[in-house]
């Protein structure tokens, strides 16, 4: 994939829920349904040697696609999934040792640092929550892209 020369930038205004979250962009700076960002944090990096600080890198924690676009916001939701063995890894025969494996598709969810009201646990990395004021960066401009 090209990176993009002057990808839009924003940042989350508002987590809905573990899939969805408000972008403080919208058709105001041409964002479209079908636009995907990545949902980035922002890291430091300073020279080892001299201590010089030789300015920021981003990292992405995870992608959105832009499902619906108003005047200054955006929604976007994860749209990846994973397959995910629910079955046949037990450890004795009633458990499914021998069962083969049962495959799901799950869609990604977010990790969001306070609990969304399910009792989910805060991850233990900051580099892997989202959180509100989070960087947006416009990844493509396509659907089904990524």
């Amino acid at each position: 994939m090209t990176a993009l020369t002057n990808p839009i930038r924003g940042k989350i205004a508002k987590i809905l829920n573990d899939r969805e979250v408000v972008l403080n962009i919208g058709a105001n700076r041409s964002v479209r349904p079908g636009m995907t960002f990545d949902i980035v944090f922002e890291v430091d990096v300073d020279d080892p040697d001299t201590g010089e600080a030789l300015g920021s890198v981003e990292s992405p924690k995870t992608r959105v696609k832009v499902s619906r676009v108003y005047d200054k916001v955006a929604i976007a939701s994860t749209y990846r999934t994973r397959r995910v063995n629910v079955g046949g890894r037990g450890l004795s025969l009633t458990s499914g040792l021998f069962d083969p494996p049962r495959w799901e598709t799950r869609p990604e969810t977010l990790k969001v640092k306070e609990p969304l009201g399910n009792g989910r646990d805060e991850p233990d990395s900051p580099e892997s929550y989202v959180s509100v004021g989070d960087p947006v960066v416009q990844v493509t401009d396509t659907p089904d892209a990524g």
